[in-house]
């Protein structure tokens, strides 16, 4: 087995991948002032943006959950990889030959993290299919995209390849690229035969490749194209250690830099229409993998949007019963995205890709910008279902569609549908449905919960509290004390040039806060400030004695300190103030000494300890005369 990764390679992989460039590959980055980025944090559910990124430090930090470390934590929290997989993916990704010690460079096949070997399977059968889309069995799956208007260059763009009808093809083309059995299985590429020997899942299929956020092939979509394939149309990867359906979106590899861009996201049902819609200029199209569009798939949206005032999210759906079902149930979780969100519905129940083939690109394009707010369809759609003839209809309609207009979240836009709600309803004292409507809104802002419903459920948990810090009391950052200490810590972190080498002089019970005093312990044993260099807040890091201290030094590293011009006189300020508490606290604790020996203790005594506090009393003064110069 190989052993363990080289030092000087780990390095070397944390200093060649960019931070930012890894994070930016699950979430939109945006500018957060003081050099840092920020975004939602894709550890837990929030509406503003907590996540911070630091590319000059290589550290990210939440402030809302206190998730935090380098870039090799954040690949290993975020697709749940062991430390040696994070650094052989992002190794693999700089191009970086790993070295291993105890055995040499020999990462034989058990020496690789689970995940990797599966994702790199994945990507050899990817290629392989790839392959198979030009022989001449897979004239059928070529007529089939030309059938769906889609040429060579269009399928090789989304990846788009064949499996062969034969039992073992891609088994045996796996073992040869030196992939066990088990691994095979494992990936859901083989399954069992009834003899007991794996054999292809897919065969004689249309394949597409799912690909994560990343761009990382982790399953596949496969489509029947023979008669006498007696299974299901669509058939796709079971879920595995890399494949989670409720967890990816077709396309989202290829769509995610222009939905941050535009603040738009287009849901569309198969992966026919997502194809269409790029080819069409819908660059934004993503589709999910043969589940519902849920909760999950709300998130990596989120996380995209940045759930920004002019988001949106655009559905398109069949126009029959089950594209209007599928249309209600992705309202119901409407209030999951601070986006807005809208429908459309192409004519004579056309998907996207048959509205391409029928009437082009310019069809598909005008589909989109044709969309209807989702709350409209969903109160049309409750409309109908009563009867508008009679008061009782007109009036179990009202009760029923107002809670839906009170919990739109654009005042404005909630003013304007009731007025429209009143119009659809029949009912010529619009103020009437407008008050109503308002009233529902108030009074689930007094509840804090959604107009005539319980708050249950995932869809209105509110984000998780912070961690709690187990070292010492809780922080008080309303403490002035509290903050200067925080700022003088910071600084020490983050410019050490500035406070340097006073700070190294400065003694852990300096520091009131006990979290803070580790932290300061902490920099000692990294071998203090005075030494900076490009490894000292890893140094940091790895000198804290647990985890909590560990992303407290991550958080302060972070976390943007509080000054217009971060200089040396900012810095000199906090050295003084923290040093002055310090020698207050002295001074308060000798006079007690003093009143205690009321002076009748041996004279000795009592003159070190007047000595000490006219000392002390004297440094108060220089410190509070010539500040940082005094120290």
């Amino acid at each position: 087995m190989a052993g363990r990764i080289n030092d000087d390679d780990v390095k070397a992989v944390r200093d060649a991948v960019p931070i930012d460039a890894v994070v930016s590959e699950y979430l939109q980055l945006r500018n957060a002032g003081g050099g840092n980025l920020k975004g939602l944090c894709p550890f837990h559910d929030e509406k503003s943006p907590s996540f911070q990124v630091s590319p000059s430090k290589g550290l990210y930090h939440c402030f809302g959950c206190q998730a935090g470390g380098d870039t090799l934590d954040f690949v290993m929290k975020i697709d749940h990889l062991s430390f040696s997989e994070a650094v052989e993916r992002l190794a693999g990704q700089a191009g970086i030959t790993l070295r291993y010690e105890e055995g040499g460079y020999t990462p034989g096949q058990s020496g690789r993290g689970e995940r990797i070997r599966l994702v790199e399977a994945h990507k050899a059968a990817a290629q392989f299919y790839i392959q198979q889309l030009e022989g001449p069995e897979a004239e059928i799956a070529r007529a089939f995209l030309a059938g769906r208007g889609f040429d060579q260059a269009a399928a090789a763009h989304f990846g788009v390849g064949y499996s062969p009808a034969g039992w073992d093809h891609l088994t045996r083309f796996l073992r040869g690229k030196g992939f066990t059995d088990k691994e095979l299985l494992l990936s859901g590429l083989s399954q069992d035969s009834r003899s007991g020997k794996p054999i292809d899942r897919f065969r004689g299929r249309l394949m597409w490749p799912i690909r994560d956020i990343s761009g990382e092939v982790v399953g596949f979509g496969a489509r029947k194209l023979r008669d006498d394939d007696n299974g299901p149309k669509y058939l796709n990867t079971p879920e595995t250690a890399i494949y989670k359906k409720s967890q990816v979106l077709y396309g989202i590899d290829l769509a995610k830099k222009e939905i941050a861009k535009t603040s738009r996201a287009v849901v569309v049902e198969g992966y026919t229409d997502v194809m269409a819609c790029h080819l069409a200029g819908v660059t934004t199209a993503i589709a999910t993998c043969g589940t519902a569009f849920g909760g999950d798939h709300i998130k990596i949206l989120r996380r995209l949007l940045m759930d920004n005032a002019t988001a949106e999210v655009i559905f398109t759906f069949d126009g029959d019963a089950a594209g209007q079902k599928a249309a209600l149930r992705a309202f119901e979780d409407d209030q999951k995205f601070a986006a807005e969100t809208s429908i459309t519905v192409a004519p004579g129940g056309m998907d996207p890709c048959d509205l391409r083939l029928a009437q082009g690109d310019a069809a598909v394009v005008g589909l989109v910008e044709a969309r209807t707010p989702l709350f409209e369809f969903a109160l049309r759609h409750i409309v109908a279902r009563h009867n508008l003839e009679n008061p009782a209809g007109r009036a179990a309609a009202l009760d029923e569609a107002a809670p839906v207009v009170a919990n739109i979240k654009n005042i404005a836009i909630q003013h304007e549908s009731a007025v429209q709600l009143a119009g659809m309803l029949g009912i010529r004292d619009e103020q009437f449905v407008v008050k109503r409507v308002a009233q529902l809104a108030r009074w689930a802002r007094e509840r804090g919960a959604k107009p005539d419903r319980p708050a249950r459920g995932a869809a209105y948990a509110q984000a998780p509290a912070p961690a709690a810090r187990p070292s010492g009391p809780p922080l008080n950052l309303r403490n002035p004390v509290h903050v200067t200490e925080r700022e003088l810590l910071k600084l020490a972190l983050q410019r050490p040039e500035l406070v340097s080498p006073a700070f190294d002089a400065y003694g852990t019970d300096e520091f009131t806060a006990p979290p803070y005093a580790t932290v300061r312990e902490a920099i000692a044993e990294a071998g203090g400030a005075a030494q900076g260099g490009e490894d000292y807040l890893a140094k940091v890091r790895e000198a804290a004695p647990d985890d909590t201290v560990r992303a407290l030094v991550t958080e302060l590293a972070v976390e943007a300190i509080h000054a217009k011009s971060v200089d040396e006189v900012y810095a000199g300020v906090q050295l003084v103030q923290v040093r002055l508490r310090a020698v207050d606290r002295r001074i308060h604790e000798v006079q007690g000494t003093m009143a205690r020996l009321g002076g009748q203790g041996p004279a000795e005594r009592i003159a070190a300890v007047e000595q000490e506090l006219w000392v002390l009393q004297q440094y108060r003064q220089s410190l509070r005369n010539k500040g940082a110069e005094a120290l």
